[in-house]
């Protein structure tokens, strides 16, 4: 490999760097949108209810791609000032994918027992108390399974920046490629990466799912096994006292 190759094939070292800043950049502001907006769809008021739902459809029914564009393009031109295309891309990465996890968020906290609720006012909680100490807690754990889907979609979804020249992984590659004319071992390396980056995503991701389902005393959900028994793996247990013609309960059939 020549000098200059080399040189170029040093872009997509630099691309990750820029994809990984994309990435945690998106995903920190996706986090505060998806748990503000999905609080608030879980608002008693209509009116934060209305104005949530409405951010949601918005942003879930527009192409992260024509926004991107929008942000870029028709931003200076209604308020007079320009964005630099990496916070162009991180504000709509992150209005976007933190649209999703807003559904994530209020699905979450809407599965948690309204008896959870209940005790918490008999304690004599206020509603951010409830919010915080009861329904948190436990709505945490079942949020981050489909946040790590979101975030994997995140990562991936970061090569739209290259469109607006942003050095991420896809626009080194694209240089690489149109200096060496090699696209196969280009774009082989490039899928590469990103599963190395995304298969270090879902590792981290199952440390925090561990460590939210010990937080609240539920042990990690084990792998199905091929030679599990179709009974959920626990042999029949005997009831003392029962016959061949009783029950589990020791009745008569």
């Amino acid at each position: 490999m020549s000098d200059i190759s080399w040189g170029l094939w040093q872009l997509l070292l630099k691309g990750v760097w820029i994809t990984v800043q994309l990435t945690v950049y998106s995903a920190a502001l996706g986090a505060v949108t998806a748990f503000v907006i999905g609080l608030a769809r879980t608002h008693r008021r209509w009116l934060v209810r209305f104005l949530s739902g409405a951010y949601f459809e918005i942003f879930r029914g527009t192409s992260a791609l024509i926004l991107m564009f929008w942000m870029f393009f028709v931003l200076p031109v209604g308020f007079g000032w320009q964005l630099a295309p990496m916070w162009a891309a991180v504000l709509t990465l992150g209005l976007t994918y933190g649209a999703y996890g807003s559904e994530v968020v209020r699905g979450a906290v809407a599965a948690v027992a309204p008896a959870q609720r209940e005790a918490g006012i008999a304690l004599g909680f206020s509603p951010a108390q409830q919010l915080w100490k009861i329904v948190l807690p436990q709505a945490w754990p079942e949020m981050v399974p489909p946040c790590t889907n979101l975030l994997i979609e995140l990562l991936k979804g970061t090569a739209l920046v290259s469109i607006l020249g942003v050095g991420d992984i896809a626009f080194g590659a694209s240089l690489v490629r149109n200096a060496t004319t090699q696209s196969a071992p280009v774009y082989t390396v490039i899928l590469v990466m990103y599963f190395v980056l995304a298969f270090v995503l879902t590792r981290g991701m199952r440390a925090v799912e561990r460590q939210a389902k010990a937080g609240i005393g539920r042990p990690p959900a084990k792998r199905a096994s091929l030679f599990r028994r179709a009974g959920g793996g626990r042999p029949a247990t005997a009831v003392p006292g029962a016959g061949a013609g009783a029950t589990g309960r020791g009745e008569p059939r």
